[in-house]
């Protein structure tokens, strides 16, 4: 198993301010969808639709895997971040201020924030990569996680660039084939950037924090290179109805297998992120199965990244706040002092409390399904509650931080 490397985890601000900005956006895109009502839910071309859809995959999920990477690679890895906390701040403010422009250019038909959008974004993830990859080359061991990484931020790249092509289409500058070419775009993002992420990252934490075992690693490069193989299809076949057939197969695999490594776990340790990733490896089952058999893909989506993904980032999430909080504690209180655990800065009934709000979120595939403004606007206030509720839960870790500084300032 691999073995956490506390003494190299980064400054807390850094992968911290990715990881709290990630309730913002799921809460804007909720008054998105409150504002639009079912114009954001009834076709994929709509300004609407792509706004919200761009919400999601890049401010709640694309922060959250920034977050996640700043936070692991260092502390599970043991890999070195290029240019540290200022290059961080730099990132932060990059790649925030692209989804923001990228999301406003869409809603609005703003060609100039579509323009600016394709020249910030792809420079944010090129900077990640720079921040991250010399030290993932470097590191020795822990092939197979290194693999999975590198395929993840390479996917990454290619979706960035496809979205700055795409994006460049949208505002009127560049002759580009739309619907041909989102399909592929959307494939690469989805499961070449989240999907790979998630499932490399979860062959380390689901054994450490769930107790289950772990895919054998024969099985888990070949289920990568074959992830590999249906991107590269993808690209090459860029036809809605053989994508979809591609993609979904090996999301299906994945979330199988996460229920298959959780059903057959000796001491499977009950509590909200087991059943979190439960619930959303089941709702990512669906989500692959829905898409080559609904056409068009909405409902697929509003499964997919509208609860699926964001139950299972968002149980990653609550593990992985309240752990930085215990490790900036222990480096600012130093030895000697018994600090309060990780539990006690994020208590499971907090982490409880935030899972049982989930299935608020299903109204947006209800709505979906039978597409009415009434229906739309209820899961727009559905998405506020929740994400305002997650946001909240997480600051939790910090306020208990401070407010064991401040009594043990009180008692020296």
């Amino acid at each position: 198993m691999t073995k956490l490397r506390l003494d190299r985890a980064p400054a807390a601000p850094l992968p911290l301010r990715f990881l709290l900005t990630v309730p913002l956006w799921g809460v804007l895109a909720g008054v998105l969808l409150i504002v639009d009502g079912d114009i954001a839910l009834r076709t994929r071309w709509s300004p609407a639709t792509l706004a919200l859809v761009h919400a999601f995959t890049l401010g709640v999920l694309g922060n959250a895997m920034f977050g996640s990477i700043l936070q692991f690679l260092p502390a599970a890895a043991g890999v070195t971040l290029r240019g540290g906390e200022r290059s961080g701040r730099w990132l932060y403010g990059l790649f925030n201020v692209g989804v923001l422009l990228l999301v406003a250019g869409m809603h609005q038909r703003w060609p100039f924030g579509l323009m600016t959008a394709a020249m910030v974004l792809p420079a944010a993830f090129v900077m990640l990569a720079l921040m991250v990859v010399p030290g993932l080359l470097a590191a020795a061991g822990q092939r197979l996680l290194r693999a999975g990484f590198g395929v993840a931020l390479a996917s990454a790249l290619v979706t960035a660039v496809l979205g700055a092509v795409l994006a460049l289409g949208l505002a009127g500058r560049l002759a580009v084939p739309l619907t041909a070419w989102t399909d592929v775009h959307a494939s690469w993002g989805v499961l070449g950037w989240i999907v790979v992420l998630l499932a490399t990252v979860a062959r380390v934490v689901m054994p450490m924090f769930q107790g289950t075992g772990s895919v054998p690693e024969v099985a888990q490069a070949t289920w990568l290179a074959g992830v590999v193989a249906v991107l590269v299809a993808v690209a090459c076949l860029r036809a809605g109805g053989a994508v979809a057939g591609v993609v979904a197969a090996p999301v299906l695999i994945f979330a199988g297998a996460g229920l298959w490594l959780q059903w057959r776990a000796p001491r499977l340790r009950r509590g909200p992120l087991v059943d979190s990733w439960r619930a959303g490896l089941i709702a990512l089952g669906c989500a692959a199965l829905a898409l080559p058999i609904v056409p068009g893909g909405m409902l697929a989506a509003s499964v997919g990244l509208g609860l699926a993904l964001p139950l299972l980032v968002t149980a990653m999430m609550l593990e992985i706040v309240p752990f930085i909080g215990w490790i900036a504690l222990h480096r600012h209180c130093g030895r000697g002092i018994q600090l309060p655990g990780v539990q006690r800065l994020l208590p499971e009934v907090d982490k409880r409390r935030v899972l049982l709000a989930q299935p608020l979120l299903l109204s947006l595939p209800v709505a979906m399904v039978w597409p009415s403004t009434s229906l739309a606007r209820v899961a727009g206030v559905a998405l506020v509650l929740v994400w305002s509720l997650t946001g909240w839960t997480l600051l939790g870790a910090g306020r208990r931080a401070r407010h064991f500084l401040r009594s043990l300032e009180k008692s020296r």
